[in-house]
């Protein structure tokens, strides 16, 4: 009974708070503390706000691209892995986990060191051999860079659990009836880890689009919308920003759901198949 009871008010103390902010995001006066019944005005406002859109699109763009340079890289790194040897796979395993578990402010640190004295070495050759070329700077391509590497390691670890379960009797069927091994790919494994590839893009596009602490450290002159959230309630929290962070948190719930849906129906295809 006890441990129902933990459980419950566990539960609660890190739910409770989301649900404040869903409703306060109804809220019909103008302070973002004192609750009143009830209007839907503060979601028109914040997507009528130039400001809140140029950081949204910031966001999405920022996400889309990592995502899709995560799983493209994350994915060729899991096939890469499957013929390393098997110290050299435990080796990369614990670099993967690593990512994961190491701090965001760590890396957020970490990366914005690494851009900063990249940039020191290429400025002075490019403005000695290429004055035209403008120099190199915090800004969008160095956030994608920063959250690409930071989900990757997001969606090895969800590909490479697919890959390990594969049937490896259907690839050498496949081999058996004289198909080439890019054919194989194609035809036999990459129909298999479809869904865990799109759940490891999903996973890696939320984490991204939500991301703070490295895109603040990276991010330059660029605004996500995290970034514009946290600048905004340093002067006090609206109805506004709770009904911009609703919409974040509704969103983010429809891709994590949709990215465990992938992964549970094809770990039942799994268990059918062998039934």
């Amino acid at each position: 009974m006890w441990l129902r009871s933990y459980s419950t008010s566990l539960y609660l103390f890190l739910y409770a708070p989301i649900a404040l902010i869903v409703l306060f995001s109804f809220n019909a006066g103008r302070s973002g503390l004192a609750f009143e019944c009830c209007s839907v005005q503060w979601f028109g406002r914040a997507f009528g706000n130039p400001f809140i859109m140029e950081a949204l699109g910031n966001s999405a763009m920022i996400a889309f691209s990592s995502a899709i340079l995560a799983t493209l890289f994350g994915t060729l790194a899991v096939f890469g892995l499957q013929r390393a040897g098997r110290r050299v796979r435990l080796l990369f395993d614990a670099l993967t986990y690593c990512a994961i578990i190491i701090p965001g402010i760590v890396i957020g640190i970490s990366t914005l060191i690494a851009f900063i004295s990249l940039f020191d070495l290429i400025n002075p050759l490019l403005a000695a051999w290429l004055p035209q070329v403008p120099r190199l700077n915090m800004g969008f391509f160095s956030v994608v860079a920063a959250h690409s590497l930071f989900t990757m390691a997001l969606v090895m670890v969800i590909v490479r659990s697919r890959v390990d379960s594969l049937d490896k009797a259907l690839q050498e069927a496949s081999a058996d009836l004289y198909a080439p091994p890019l054919e194989t790919f194609w035809r036999v494994t990459l129909p298999q880890i479809a869904p865990a590839i799109m759940a490891g893009f999903l996973l890696a596009f939320t984490f991204s689009f939500d991301d703070f602490i490295i895109a603040f450290f990276v991010a330059g002159s660029e605004t996500t919308l995290p970034i514009y959230i946290f600048s905004s309630i340093r002067r006090g929290v609206t109805p506004e920003i709770n009904a911009i962070s609703t919409v974040i948190i509704c969103v983010s719930l429809a891709l994590l759901f949709t990215s465990r849906h992938l992964q549970n129906r094809r770990a039942g295809a799994q268990e059918s198949h062998h039934a």
